[in-house]
């Protein structure tokens, strides 16, 4: 993405912290925001007074995801840091030609 550092907690050596580690560990990296599918964060830590923006993908099925990417694109332009936004996916039509 044009303007954005990706990269998955595996890539940074984070993929054995759990949440809340995982969350200071993104803080104190730098980075603004991150991207989880774990739909029970926020009932499982303390998000009000994260700097951190919290986007969470409301499935786990990459190829739902892969047909939402301009969602996704476009819900990360309209974070703001400590923020927590829910973004559900609905399957989309296939056309044929």
């Amino acid at each position: 993405m044009i303007g954005h550092e990706i990269a998955t907690a595996f890539e940074r050596g984070w993929g054995t912290l759990q949440n809340g580690e995982l969350l200071r560990a993104v803080e104190a990296a730098g980075f603004e925001a991150i991207i989880t599918t774990d739909q029970n964060l926020r009932y499982q830590q303390k998000l009000q007074d994260r700097r951190l923006a919290i986007l969470v993908l409301l499935t786990t099925d990459w190829r739902l995801i892969r047909q939402h990417t301009e969602s996704v694109v476009v819900a990360v332009g309209g974070l703001a840091p400590g923020t927590y936004v829910e973004l559900p996916f609905t399957p989309q039509e296939r056309t044929s030609a």
